[in-house]
């Protein structure tokens, strides 16, 4: 539970990725490739303000996920990305004007009861960190293979 703010951290990192990425597709309008070469179009998307920042975003966000990675396991770190589409969902409410009905609020309240459940399930670690279960794991096994010689 230690590492819980850089996972949370990976999370809003992502969620705003997506926002970012939304708000530079709705700045550039419907895209079309007609007469245009494609790469330059492509490149074109990828440069516009807001798609490269969404995109750098994503790139903080990952990296951040793989310090979480080198920290705890991954059956524990991964569902939380889950609170994205929280994130995402609530965030596009308010800031697009998206719609929030209550199927949507019915699925968010899902993906948040499942998150407490995988966040209670890092508690029957007893505080020892992925490193440690590592470490003792190939203790175990050299500890093993010596034996057997």
């Amino acid at each position: 539970m230690k590492y819980i703010v850089f996972i949370l951290f990976t999370v809003m990192t992502n969620a705003a990725a997506q926002l970012m990425l939304k708000q530079g597709m709705m700045s550039m309008g419907p895209i079309s490739f007609e007469g245009v070469n494609p790469l330059l179009k492509l490149l074109q998307i990828v440069f516009s303000p807001w798609i490269f920042l969404g995109l750098c975003t994503f790139v903080i966000s990952m990296a951040s996920h793989l310090y979480v990675l080198s920290k705890v396991e991954l059956s524990f770190a991964y569902p939380f990305l889950s609170l994205a589409y929280v994130a995402v969902a609530v965030f596009a409410y308010f800031v697009f004007r998206e719609d929030l009905n209550g199927w949507r609020i019915a699925g968010i309240a899902c993906i948040c009861v499942g998150t407490v459940l995988i966040a209670q399930s890092g508690r029957d670690l007893g505080g020892r960190g992925h490193e440690d279960q590592t470490a003792s794991i190939t203790s175990d096994k050299i500890g093993a293979n010596e034996i057997v010689r």
